[in-house]
């Protein structure tokens, strides 16, 4: 385990996980998007690929996918971004949320040694089922990065049991069902669901997929160890796009109030 995750895991506070994708709208605005996120109080960062054919993703993140496409970003663009996002100076653990046909496009290899030299942390693979995941799992650990593990309220108790046991980095919990995007309300069960996940795991248990406003986080404080927010802090790039690309240092300031808005007191 690295230095960043050791913080992470240790951390007192609620832990705030927040999703963009990488190139939305250009390379400059993700880092300046990221350092951003850490300023208010992010914990780590979940940084996307932009794919042409993604399997998790609603339609906020599908256009922003598309934006970041017409940038010309893939993954390997991604991971290098990463190193220049920690000369930059950002701290927080950084996970590359990808789908598998892109890492056998570039090398599970050449990624995995391009992600450990550029300051990558974990890795999150939505389209890899558990049951096929040893190979990665073992050169993840070989490089000193986390694979990710999903788990959803349809997960069996067995299996919800073994995964929380050997979770890495943090244990990301789907509150619902299908693609991503905001949702108005929650499934039933579903704290249930997280206590039964936070009984086994080993590290922080952090629920997504829908979160988009600081009393549906509150809801979930005490059954969750953190949340994940990624269609809502997306689809605001989305609306600050043209200011991002002309007039960013307004941009940036609106977007960090938006942050502010959306997180829990004690979550910053």
């Amino acid at each position: 385990m690295n230095k960043r995750w050791e913080v992470f895991q240790h951390s007192s506070d609620y832990r705030f996980t927040p999703y963009i994708m990488a190139g939305d709208p250009c390379e400059e605005a993700t880092i300046e998007l990221s350092l951003a996120l850490e300023e208010c109080g992010a914990h780590a960062l979940e940084l996307g690929v932009p794919y042409s054919d993604p399997l998790a993703d609603g339609p906020v993140i599908q256009r922003a996918g598309m934006r970041g496409l017409e940038q010309n970003m893939n993954l390997e663009k991604t991971v290098k971004l990463v190193a220049k996002l920690r000369e930059r100076g950002l701290k927080i653990p950084v996970i590359i949320f990808t789908y598998y046909n892109l890492l056998l496009q570039l090398g599970e290899n050449r990624f995995l040694k391009l992600a450990e030299n550029s300051g990558v942390d974990g890795v999150l693979v939505p389209d890899l089922p558990y049951e096929e995941s040893g190979y990665l799992q073992e050169m993840c650990s070989e490089h000193n990065l986390a694979l990710i593990s999903l788990v959803s309220p349809t997960t069996r108790e067995e299996k919800l049991a073994k995964l929380s046991r050997e979770a890495e980095g943090f244990l990301y919990c789907i509150s619902s069902l299908g693609v991503t995007g905001v949702r108005s309300e929650f499934r039933a069960g579903l704290d249930d669901f997280l206590k039964a996940a936070k009984r086994n795991s080993r590290v922080p248990v952090l629920v997504g997929f829908g979160l988009s406003t600081r009393e549906q986080i509150q809801q979930f404080d005490g059954s969750s160890d953190g949340f994940i927010v990624g269609s809502a802090i997306v689809k605001k790039i989305e609306e600050l796009e043209s200011d991002l690309l002309t007039n960013r240092e307004e941009a940036i300031k609106t977007f960090k109030s938006y942050i502010e808005s959306l997180l829990p007191v004690y979550s910053r």
